[in-house]
């Protein structure tokens, strides 16, 4: 062991004052460069006497949202004022839930019916009928039907996860035909998920890019700086991104777009709220959600349903539109009295397949897959895909 005299100590200590000073300072310098630095977020303010508002398409999907609702339903009714109540259709499907969703639901649909605002809220099974319901499977000695993956472990046939989801966003979309048959059409399509949002993050989606774009998608995080939907998101070269934090991607272009806090290209994203142009979902040929063939889910693949849509959609790969993703919106999975917590796996295991641990599970009659897609339409749907 070394030992070093007193007077030798008191300089070490009278050296390291200096340096630990140094060190401090220049983290101090680091730290305000990165502060300001950092993108500011670039704001619509709102017009109430806007003239030209777009009619709207409002629709969501519910399962065990009852902690969110009530300040979720508040933001919907403000963001109704703010359209007019003659513009907006507002559809929601439940099913399954197991706490108040919907009780909220009713009460949302009692004030929707107060303004006078045409809806469709559909309050679907309970969690025993889906219970009940997932025990009723395929014969595994008998031919396979479609939406449904062999489980090896159990022996049985399980319902796939993405099959289920695209059904029941389809379902939610219903009203949107029935009205075109009607001679009802609307301007935009409005996903919204269990998110807190008002209406100038609206009218900032609405204007990304000038209001040109396929789709215009805002992020959404489940914790204070980490995005949420991986599953649905890739870039303008078609790739997942590369880290969970901000700014998110490889691409030079998209990363340098997010670092700037300017809205990017990119070729799929979903997170809290979407805005569709809903040219495409009219037509002989209409636009719809689906999941990739059991064919390939036998491999041990899946793609999102989310992602599929912007795949299949004529409107994507436009020069003069195409889907944008805007960093100036962001959504937390969160409100201020409640936490919202998203589980994956209550509702699928790992395998992208909702098997008998499942708390509760929907129909099984699956969405015609579409079979036919050409190359060009197969190699944007791989960009989709994730194994497991």
């Amino acid at each position: 062991m070394i030992l070093l005299a007193p007077h030798q100590l008191r300089r070490l200590r009278q050296q390291r004052r200096p340096l630990l000073a140094l060190l401090l300072a220049l983290f101090l310098l680091d730290a305000l460069i990165l502060l300001h630095g950092r993108p500011r977020t670039k704001r619509v303010a709102l017009d109430q006497h806007e003239k030209d508002k777009p009619s709207v398409f409002i629709v969501s999907v519910h399962r065990n949202t009852a902690n969110i609702l009530p300040e979720w339903s508040a933001a919907v009714l403000a963001l109704i004022d703010y359209l007019g109540n003659d513009k907006v259709y507002f559809s929601a499907l439940e099913s399954g839930s197991q706490d108040g969703t919907k009780a909220e639901l009713s009460a949302l649909a009692d004030e929707l019916d107060a303004r006078g605002v045409s809806k469709t809220i559909d309050l679907g099974k309970d969690v025993y009928e889906q219970l009940e319901e997932m025990w009723t499977r395929p014969d595994p000695d008998g031919p396979r039907q479609q939406g449904w993956i062999w489980n090896e472990e159990d022996n049985v046939y399980d319902l796939r996860r993405i099959t289920y989801l695209a059904k029941e966003r389809n379902r939610a979309m219903q009203p949107l035909e029935e009205l075109e048959k009607k001679g009802t059409k609307f301007d935009k399509i409005l996903w919204i998920n269990d998110v807190v949002f008002n209406t100038e993050d609206f009218a900032t989606l609405l204007r990304t890019n000038d209001g040109n774009y396929a789709a215009a998608c805002s992020m959404d995080y489940k914790h204070a700086s980490q995005y949420y939907d991986t599953f649905a998101l890739r870039d303008d070269l078609g790739q997942k991104t590369v880290s969970n934090f901000w700014p998110w991607f490889l691409s030079p272009t998209a990363r340098v777009a997010a670092q700037r806090s300017e809205p990017m290209r990119v070729e799929s994203c979903w997170n809290g709220m979407v805005l569709f142009d809903a040219a495409p979902f009219y037509g002989e040929e209409p636009l719809r959600f689906r999941a990739i063939p059991d064919s390939l889910a036998d491999f041990h693949l899946e793609g999102s349903e989310c992602c599929l849509i912007h795949a299949d959609n004529p409107l994507s790969a436009r020069e003069s539109s195409g889907v944008w993703l805007n960093p100036n919106r962001r959504y937390v999975q969160c409100s201020t009295r409640n936490t919202r917590r998203h589980v994956p796996g209550a509702l699928h295991d790992d395998h992208g397949r909702m098997g008998a641990s499942m708390v509760a599970v929907e129909s099984a009659i699956a969405v015609p897959s579409r079979m036919d897609f050409g190359r060009e339409k197969g190699e944007k749907m791989a960009k989709c895909h994730a194994s497991w």
